[in-house]
């Protein structure tokens, strides 16, 4: 079942999901695998009693009340809340299950304008993970400038054209929680591009080209990238290309959403020269907020902690600000707020810049049938809206230690003197 899900056979999951609690009907964990298929799907309503299931067979089962709030629709009456800190209040709960039961608390208070109490269960959570975590912020951003010295003007005029010259794939690129899912789910509407999923291709990459030097300590990446031959950069576009074949439906074109892509914008123009490149960028202060709200596996360790998720911002945009001066043309950026307030205007432009004719689907996004495994999965399949602009005002008095770690000139001033108010 879990290699159907991770293939994206969702429907075929289920009916194996099906058969196990069937045979085995106090299976708690075959029901929250059963509710995340559903999700994918968007069957909202069979996620939410999968869940619910999952919970009653066993209460400190964590993940299946986070999963409820990470529909972002779900409502905790005041029973399930009770639940939750009861669950709490116990010494023998693990850390991963006090972390789920943490943010699902805080989502459940959110919406009941508890927002000091949910601001508190945020925190809580997130500080579990940051302990659990090696994130180096000062770390990132050594990462960061390398990319900034090693990939300058002069490395890619000497190195040249070259690469792999599909025009297949439009990566959609930029920080967790941007907006990129809804740009994803307006492209896969397309009859000419297949949505994919967070391909983790270039990453994985990336990594094998630091080799022994994991953690980027010596440099090795991205500095060996000036030795390439053209037929390296031929090989490893090739091989992206016949890789992520099996995400693809057949439509010529198709979207890869990894957001951590931006940071090897240099090794995707080596490899893959006549691809797309979508910059997803939000306003900072709804953007981090909202990825310190949003409890991420792994990946994405700089979201746990306030002043990370606002040093990490600063360093996302000007990296991009470095892309964008040395590869001028290659990236389109598309804000989040700009396709809000002018949809059919937005989609044009992004169209325009893929070189594909407009289609009135695109628009139409939210009745697109497909697979959307995010955590926007349920809010892409509704009508474009605002509800998730100025979130983070409920919460400004918590909000500092974010302010002082962004680059002020990125903020609004009235939102700044409302913070420091």
């Amino acid at each position: 079942a879990v290699e159907y899900m991770q293939s994206g056979n969702n429907k075929e999951a289920i009916n194996i999901l099906n058969k196990i609690t069937n045979e085995a009907p106090n299976n708690f964990g075959a029901y929250t695998s059963k509710g995340h298929a559903e999700k994918t799907l968007g069957k909202t309503n069979d996620a939410i009693k999968s869940y619910q299931n999952a919970y009653k067979i066993k209460a400190d089962h964590g993940e299946a009340f986070f999963s409820l709030s990470n529909l972002k629709t779900y409502s905790f009456s005041d029973h399930e809340v009770h639940l939750m800190n009861s669950q709490l209040s116990r010494v023998d709960l693990s850390l991963k299950e006090k972390s789920y039961f943490h943010f699902a608390l805080a989502q459940g208070y959110e919406l009941k304008g508890q927002f000091d109490n949910a601001f508190e269960h945020f925190k809580l959570g997130n500080k579990i993970k940051k302990d659990q975590s090696k994130y180096s912020s000062s770390g990132m951003d050594e990462e960061f400038l390398t990319q900034i010295e090693v990939c300058n003007e002069e490395f890619f005029t000497k190195l040249g054209s070259g690469g792999c010259q599909s025009s297949d794939p439009i990566f959609i690129l930029g920080l967790p929680r941007s907006g990129s899912t809804l740009i994803e789910q307006i492209l896969a509407s397309h009859s000419m591009i297949d949505g994919t999923l967070e391909l983790p291709n270039i990453l994985s990459l990336a990594h094998s080209l630091r080799g022994d030097d994991v953690y980027g300590l010596k440099g090795n990446y991205p500095k060996l990238m000036s030795n390439f031959t053209n037929q390296q950069r031929v090989d490893m576009g090739n091989s992206f290309i016949n890789e992520t074949r099996i995400h693809r439906k057949g439509a010529p074109m198709f979207t890869d959403k990894m957001p951590n892509n931006f940071r090897h914008i240099g090794l995707i123009s080596l490899i893959l020269p006549n691809a797309k490149i979508i910059d997803a960028r939000r306003y900072p202060l709804d953007c981090c907020f909202s990825m310190f709200k949003q409890l991420f596996a792994q990946g994405q360790e700089f979201t746990y902690d306030l002043k990370d998720a606002g040093s990490y911002y600063s360093s996302y945009v000007n990296l991009m600000d470095h892309w964008n001066k040395v590869l001028p043309g290659k990236i389109l950026t598309v804000n989040n707020e700009d396709v809000i307030d002018d949809l059919d205007g937005q989609v044009k432009r992004i169209l325009n810049f893929i070189g594909l004719p407009f289609e009135e689907n695109c628009i139409s996004f939210y009745k697109t049938d497909r697979s959307v495994r995010t955590a926007s999965s349920d809010q892409v399949r509704q009508p474009i809206n605002k509800k998730g602009q100025g979130r983070w005002k409920s919460y400004a008095s918590h909000l500092m230690p974010l302010v002082d770690s962004l680059d002020s000139r990125l903020l609004k001033q009235d939102d700044l003197d409302l913070i420091r108010l």
